[in-house]
């Protein structure tokens, strides 16, 4: 903390890293009951905190509908809500299908099984002749079983005592095939360890589905193995069944590898795809439209901003209507300006007039008419509050304006709040007021160029109004998170407790008689107060995103707090 007497030097770069601010309290009076009057007034008073509790209850319900409304219309959790959608939907429904399928599997698998359980009922009693069958005959014998070229049946044979535990011969295949196609059939059983339990007990009981791929690169399933017990050894009876027969159940295979799976996954990955596009597109738009109205706050835009960066044709009405509006904007701005520089105009030549013309009055006057020398002076002071009046009125057209249209910079804070300092040292030395200053380096806000010297000037310009001589003036600037911190703190009478809510609504104002401004402030306005300076203080704040609030502080003096963002 730097504190520094009116004699010394005002320098704008110095600062500290911290900024405490004075303990404040707000003031408050206890009256103490008597009788019956006090009674009736303790009631009453009951009775308005209930009500308060109730208004503020309504307050509050008010509010968090308003919220869930904003939370239900926001563009965002839409889409949100349509990701959870489809997400949720295929896995919900898959899992039904899947279901579906495992029944529709079972009953394919059952019927196979049945299938081949027959023909293998069928060739038992050829198989246990005295003398079996030549391989020819019962190649036609199979053939009579798979007569409709889906069914791939495979017969093989292992003697009894056969050496090395009971090697399979492959005897017979409807259609007639190689030995090469058996090849994968017999590797992939020996593989599975069923080739050496059918060669040991020759008893198979066990749902199969087994896919394999043969020579020339087509899939078979495995879709049933029967051994059939003969007097000569034990025979197997293989049956198989292409690939393009299943193509829609999971036989052999995870459900989600069945083709009416994938057809769908890629139709609803599509959609999906699509929706995905359509919001991105959206969220674009509004993107450009966000990056125009940043440059149009900032001032660097082009005749038509909204309508140049709009790229969703649905969207080409409502960014010309934007551009309208901004265009609107400034020509209203404009008007404004215009205006208050010819009301100005057209009120100081008559006041000006008038003023010039009371001289003569007053010389003319004779002595010992002390009424006609109080009307001279009460028209001359009315005279200053006119003027006074205009000015006022015509520096606050012209802040409208600039609120309106003026671009909106990068500002160092902390540079021009010692540079407002600075400009005031000579004010402060003549009323031999202490400044106590903290500010922290780096405190960037964005907002128009001269919004926020008008904003401390006026802080300024009341504290010092309030102040006694040899009292003290502090300032503390500092930075918390995503904010700005100022404050002005006095050591002024303060505000009454129950008007200091009121300090800044426009036109109010109270001032003690001895606490009248005794000197002309910087920014011109005078010695009269009409009620407009903290009143501009709460707009301009609130124009660019900040908050403003005054305090009484414990021992004496106002304390006036500003929340600004903070512009990274």
């Amino acid at each position: 903390m730097v504190i520094e007497p009116m004699s010394g030097p005002l320098s704008s770069g110095s600062a500290t890293s911290s900024g405490p601010s004075m303990a404040t309290s707000a003031r408050s009076r206890i009256s103490s009951p008597s009788d019956t009057a006090g009674g009736e007034r303790f009631a009453t008073q009951r009775t308005d905190a209930r009500g308060a509790d109730v208004r503020e209850a309504e307050v509050r319900s008010e509010s968090l509908g308003r919220r869930i409304r904003r939370v239900g219309a926001s563009l965002t959790i839409k889409l949100m809500a349509l990701i959870v959608v489809f997400v949720a939907l295929p896995i919900a429904l898959y899992g039904q299908f899947e279901a579906a399928d495992v029944q529709r599997r079972e009953l394919v698998s059952r019927g196979i099984q049945q299938r081949s359980w027959l023909i293998a009922q069928a060739l038992t009693p050829i198989l246990n002749q005295p003398n079996t069958p030549p391989h020819k005959s019962l190649n036609a014998e199979l053939q009579r079983f798979s007569n409709d070229d889906r069914t791939l049946l495979k017969l093989m044979f292992r003697p009894v005592n056969s050496p090395g535990g009971g090697s399979f011969y492959y005897i017979a295949s409807a259609p007639e095939s190689r030995m090469e196609r058996i090849g994968p059939e017999l590797e992939t059983l020996a593989e599975r360890g069923i080739l050496h339990q059918l060669a040991e007990s020759c008893a198979w009981d066990k749902p199969i589905d087994i896919r394999y791929r043969q020579a020339d690169g087509h899939e078979e399933i495995m879709t049933s193995i029967l051994p059939i017990q003969s007097r000569w050894g034990c025979w197997v009876l293989i049956s198989a069944h292409p690939t393009t027969e299943f193509l829609n159940i999971s036989i052999g295979r995870s459900y989600w590898q069945t083709r009416e799976i994938r057809i769908a996954a890629a139709i609803y990955f599509a959609f999906a795809l699509l929706a995905i596009l359509i919001a991105l597109s959206v969220w674009r738009s509004l993107h450009h439209f966000r990056k125009a109205a940043r440059e149009v706050r900032q001032g660097r835009v082009t005749e038509y901003p909204f309508a140049d960066r709009n790229i969703v044709p649905e969207l080409t009405s409502v960014a010309k209507d934007f551009d309208y509006l901004v265009h609107d904007l400034r020509n209203i701005a404009q008007d404004i300006r215009q205006t208050a520089e010819d009301n100005a105009h057209s009120f100081k030549g008559p006041l000006a007039t008038i003023h010039a013309s009371l001289e003569p009055i007053r010389r003319t006057l004779p002595e010992g008419h002390p009424r006609a020398s109080r009307a001279v002076g009460l028209i001359e002071a009315s005279l200053t509050r006119l003027n006074m009046l205009v000015n006022s009125t015509q520096r606050l057209d012209l802040n409208t304006a600039d609120m309106i249209d003026a671009p909106r910079l990068q500002i160092d804070i902390t540079r021009l709040v010692a540079d407002v300092l600075l400009r005031y040292r000579d004010i402060l030395q003549e009323r031999q007021i202490r400044l106590v200053r903290t500010l922290e380096e780096d405190a960037v806000i964005r907002a128009a160029q001269g919004v926020v010297d008008i904003v401390f000037e006026n802080i300024l310009d009341n504290a010092i109004s309030f102040s006694s001589p040899v009292g003290t003036i502090a300032v503390y600037l500092f930075r918390e998170a995503n904010s700005v911190h100022l404050h002005v703190d006095d050591e002024g009478p303060g505000v009454d407790p129950r008007k200091i809510e009121h300090i800044f609504d426009r036109y109010f104002s109270v001032r003690p008689k001895e606490h009248k401004l005794q000197h002309d402030s910087a920014n011109g306005e005078g010695a009269k107060h009409a009620g407009l300076g903290l009143w501009i203080v709460r707009r301009n704040i609130e124009a660019i995103g900040g908050s403003i609030s005054a305090v009484n502080r414990i021992g004496g003096g106002l304390s006036v707090r500003i929340v600004l963002p903070y512009a990274r």
